[in-house]
């Protein structure tokens, strides 16, 4: 098996947001690097397929421009960011109601109080449920943290708002039976209070190549390594066909392929099915993320949206983009035409004439991040490989992006 010759201080495996982050950073504090990828592309989970002129991204996916490591990480500006309405519109039973940011919206305030389904007892349930997000370094303690189902009981929040917010956070961290830990959902209830989603003007894939700028010369793509071993001095790692020689490797892969080089447990993951449609007739409704909010959802989609209200560089001139998503894992994913329907529904539009553009089935999209919160998980494996991804941290594009900076500066001795 022959050398290619490239041997190097670090060789990291994966080029998801991850490994490019931990890349990034080591390359420019003068180590070589070099970055081997399965794949044909960057980005790893996030990517953005088009189709016939519009831009679908793999999954349904935000950019929340309030993470903190995401400034650290790129210009964001150069993202060109189009932002959704901040606020959740609600199909209820009674019609539909717009939730605002009360921060963003406080004239909006009164009217949503009044139409929107929401009493003072609501407001205040709502309220003790969201305080602790005020205190973020006693959230990732992981100190008394339960699920957020156990969380809202005891916060007494019901009715409509707990549907709304269940259903919301269900398209978020694809769980809809609240047994995700609650200081993680009020860490990510926190950001959305921060700041206002958004979607780049080129799809979501442009995060990932605007991080592989400053390295894609060290990026080899077709790079399915099949073992890493050490040789008393540091690393030698194979695809198979080439050997290349490191003094550090990193495994910046999804969770299963790091289990199966490192050894280190793969947690348990969550999938999501995400339809995407075409259509020339105008939807009603604002530029912001619907759920369900009835007592008895009509179907199984967690959210929908038409996505060229909020990113008109999404969909062609005077066309319209809608996606929907549905939960899969403990069911197959449901029929495009059930999911259609009810997306419709929601949406309070027919949705008969809406031509399907694509559907992702991604059945690894996040991993389960149960109580007690564990925000770092170890960055080392018994073997001394370094790791890292959103598994390694919390399951975000904030987590994957810290991760990646953890183990950088771990080897060049920052921690």
């Amino acid at each position: 098996m022959a050398s290619t010759g490239g041997d190097c201080d670090v060789l990291v495996v994966g080029a998801g947001l991850a490994g490019l982050r931990c890349a990034s950073l080591l390359a420019q504090r003068g180590m070589s690097v070099m970055v081997w990828e399965a794949g044909d592309r960057v980005g790893g989970r996030v990517h953005t397929d088009v189709v016939d002129g519009f831009r679908c991204d793999r999954g349904f996916q935000v950019l929340n421009p309030a993470y903190p490591e995401l400034a650290r990480a790129v210009d964001v500006s150069a993202l060109e960011l189009q932002s959704f309405a901040a606020g959740v519109a609600v199909r209820t039973d009674d019609g539909a109601a717009v939730w605002v940011h009360p921060l963003r919206s406080p004239r909006e305030v009164p009217q949503m109080l009044t139409r929107g389904g929401l009493g003072t007892r609501d407001v205040l349930a709502l309220a003790r449920w969201a305080l602790p997000a005020l205190r973020p370094a006693a959230l990732t303690s992981g100190r008394r943290d339960t699920t957020l189902r156990d969380a809202l009981d005891r916060a007494k929040v019901r009715g409509l708002p707990r549907r709304v917010l269940q259903r919301f956070q269900a398209g978020v961290v694809l769980d809809d039976e609240g047994s995700t830990s609650n200081a993680f959902t009020l860490l990510l209830a926190r950001m959305f209070a921060l700041g206002v989603p958004g979607l780049p003007a080129d799809g979501m894939q442009a995060l990932p190549a605007l991080m592989a700028r400053p390295i894609v010369r060290d990026i080899e793509f077709g790079r399915t390594v099949t073992r890493i071993a050490g040789d008393g001095h540091g690393w030698v790692v194979t695809d198979g066909r080439d050997t290349v020689r490191t003094r550090h490797a990193v495994v910046a892969t999804d969770a299963r392929t790091a289990a199966s080089l490192t050894g280190v447990p793969a947690p348990a993951m969550k999938g999501v099915v995400t339809d995407w449609w075409a259509t020339d007739r105008e939807v009603p409704g604002p530029a912001m993320v619907w759920v369900d909010g009835r007592a008895t959802p009509a179907g199984p989609v967690v959210n929908t949206s038409v996505i060229s209200k909020a990113a008109p560089s999404y969909a062609p001139a005077g066309y319209h983009l809608v996606a929907a998503s549905a939960l899969v894992g403990r069911t197959e994913a449901p029929p495009e035409p059930v999911v259609r329907a009810h997306a419709a529904d929601i949406l309070g539009t027919d949705g008969s004439s809406w031509i399907p553009l694509v559907r992702h089935v991604i059945s690894d999209a996040l991993p389960v991040q149960p109580p007690p919160l564990r925000a770092r998980g170890p960055v080392r494996s018994p073997d001394g490989l370094w790791v890292c991804g959103d598994h390694r941290d919390t399951a975000s594009i904030q987590g994957a992006l810290v991760s990646g900076r953890r183990v950088a500066d771990a080897i060049t001795g920052r921690t």
